[in-house]
């Protein structure tokens, strides 16, 4: 349908009664989903196979992602382009949230969505992350600002439950679990980012077991706002007598508003303020808070000087949040995109007219804006599957009986989440970008919602630690200085699923693409631990294309194991054969036109670090 001009009309919009703008629609990417989770990954048997999954069903999981789904679609879709167009408002020390938020974030908490994945005995529903990263997903792509609220808390909750006290957990757990409290993470400070050794947050014993936490955090994700009666910080501090750089450094539990010993609150406050907010490029409905702490009362989370290993138990959880962000918001571009691209006439099919009695075609007749929409479904599938992947991972690291085989997820999660995040977040960011090319002018306009994907998805590649940190921890400590060994259990699942693939005819054409990519990957690997050893600056030099190769890599094992899912399927004359065939399709795409430049990198990092060093500072 289209009116004046040829423009195309949104069939997925509504008008929004309060602001009068357009508002582009999320659909939840279901079939996808489910598609994923039981034929690709066989989650009910990974269920079945752990004590502590073990009740959860398909029934259980395909009701609770269609619930999910709608959530996302009416609750969530519907006031992101006002809440981006709102913003958060400061006004002094206390945040107000766009229009709709506190309304949603209380009925997102009756739903019980606080608390799906926290622990049983203290009021959470113990669900795999396998399930709530589609969740995730579905959130972010319908409303990133929104869904930053939620993923905080369940990242503060997890590292609470996991090394917290059992007073501190049953002081501040069940409300949290049921959405009346949140919870933050507050790392960075004004001069220490990524070297986080540099804090200058002091914490004072009381005496009492208690510590007094004086400093500022800045980029604090939810630090301040009107959603939930308390808001529970994770700080980072040092105590005055502690060692030097990251080895001095604990984790506290420093509420809001002060917490007695019932779990209700005191009506005291803490001395926790947010001193200001930032003004920023997106995520404008998500408070960006700069927080001070100024005798603030707080608890001990684990032991002292180890509150760093402490909190990356939420950061894994976090940054694979942080690809999911790419992924969702790259679904919502795909979406606007292909609806668009279908609808919006311009010119003739170059093979002939497909809609002769129309001024013109509609322009995905056009190669160049197949190779567009292509590229974006190829991306967003495969990174769906890997953040897939990397949440199994971190299910079977938590919840598997056998020590040996946690031991071999707790590898794959130390590799792949700084992959997952980075390369999901990059590829995510670009799938937007093409998104507008597709639109064109319609494309920058802020009504078709595109131009807000675009800033929305940006700051994924930015926070919870900026991809060229991530990088440079793959090839750094994750691969030359364990001398390839977390790679070697990758190549292994590479080699396993390969052997296992041959009794498929159809997927004789497909395993040579993973062996080669294995190869590759491996010599490359190779390579630069050899070269590291005579010069270190080849790690980072290395560093950026690596993490894209192994990403890439990672990409087509992932793409493998849908096709053999698919055509399982196909043969035996089940499932949707058009969803089906059209995997395939995208899958050959893959293989034919992003999958070779994986070999573009490689070049790259054979160039070593010469001509990136040779300059000096001044000759910038």
């Amino acid at each position: 349908m289209t009116q004046g001009h040829g423009q195309p009309l949104r069939n997925a919009a509504a008008r929004d009664p309060v602001g009068g703008f357009i508002m582009t629609a999320y659909r939840a990417p279901l079939t996808d989903m489910h598609f994923l989770l039981t034929e690709v990954f066989k989650a009910n048997a990974v269920f079945a196979a752990m004590p502590g999954t073990v009740e959860v069903s398909a029934d259980l999981v395909s009701a609770i992602l269609d619930e999910a789904g709608k959530i996302s679609e009416h609750l969530l879709s519907p006031i992101n382009q006002s809440g981006d167009q709102q913003a958060c408002q400061w006004n002094e020390g206390f945040v107000t949230t766009p229009t709709g938020f506190k309304d949603a974030y209380k009925a997102y908490a009756e739903g019980g969505w606080a608390g799906l994945t926290g622990h049983v005995d203290f009021g959470g529903q113990g669900m795999p992350k396998l399930l709530s990263a589609q969740i995730e997903e579905m959130f972010f792509g319908a409303n990133s600002s929104f869904a930053l609220y939620a993923i905080l808390n369940t990242g503060a909750t997890l590292t609470i439950s996991e090394h917290a006290s059992a007073e501190l957990k049953e002081r501040y757990l069940p409300k949290m679990y049921e959405g009346e409290w949140s919870g933050t993470m507050c790392l960075t400070e004004p001069h220490a980012g990524t070297d986080l050794g540099m804090i200058r947050t002091k914490a004072l014993e009381n005496g009492d077991g208690s510590y007094s936490l004086t400093g500022t955090k800045i980029f604090i994700t939810a630090g301040e706002h009107d959603l939930t009666a308390n808001i529970i910080h994770l700080v980072l501090a040092k105590l005055p007598d502690a060692p030097a750089g990251p080895k001095g450094i604990s984790l506290f539990l420093v509420p809001k508003n002060k917490v007695g010993a019932d779990g209700n609150l005191t009506g005291e406050t803490n001395n926790v303020k947010c001193g200001s907010i930032e003004h920023k490029m997106g995520i404008k409905g998500s408070a960006t808070c700069v927080m001070n702490f100024d005798g603030a009362q707080g608890w001990l989370v684990g032991e002292l000087n180890n509150g760093l290993a402490n909190m990356f138990t939420m950061m894994n959880y976090e940054r694979l949040s942080m690809g999911l962000q790419g992924n969702g918001l790259a679904e919502s571009s795909y979406q606007i995109a292909s609806e668009y691209a279908k609808e919006r006439i311009q010119g003739r099919s170059p093979s002939g007219p497909v809609q002769p009695d129309s001024a013109a075609d509609p322009i995905i007749v056009h190669p160049d804006v197949r190779r567009m929409l292509l590229t974006m479904r190829a991306n967003i599938m495969a990174g769906r599957a890997l953040s897939m992947y990397a949440a199994l991972q971190l299910d079977v690291s938590r919840f598997h009986p056998d020590a040996d085989v946690r031991e071999k997820a707790d590898k794959l999660v130390a590799l792949l989440i700084p992959v997952q995040k980075a390369y999901c977040s990059d590829r995510g960011f670009d799938v937007c970008v093409i998104g507008q090319q597709v639109l064109g002018g319609h494309g920058y306009v802020a009504e078709w919602g595109l131009e807000q994907n675009v800033r929305d998805s940006r700051i994924a590649q930015i926070y919870e630690g900026a991809n060229g940190i991530q990088a440079l921890d793959l090839m750094g400590r994750k691969t030359v200085r364990s001398n390839g060994e977390l790679l070697s259990v990758l190549l292994q699942e590479f080699d396993e699923f390969i052997a296992a693939a041959q009794s498929s005819a159809a997927m004789q054409k497909y395993l040579p693409h993973l062996g080669a990519s294995k190869e590759l990957i491996a010599d490359v690997t190779r390579k630069v631990i050899a070269r590291a050893e005579v010069n270190p600056e080849e790690i980072g030099a290395a560093s950026y294309a690596y993490m894209e190769l192994l990403g890439l890599t990672l990409y087509c094992f992932m793409w493998q194991r849908m096709l053999l899912a698919a055509f399982e399927k196909l043969e035996s004359g089940q499932g949707d054969a058009a969803h089906l065939n059209g995997l395939v399709k995208t899958a050959d795409f893959f293989f034919a036109r992003m999958l070779p430049h994986g070999k573009a990198l490689a070049e790259e990092i054979e160039a070593g670090s010469e001509t990136m060093m040779a300059m000096t500072a001044e000759q910038f």
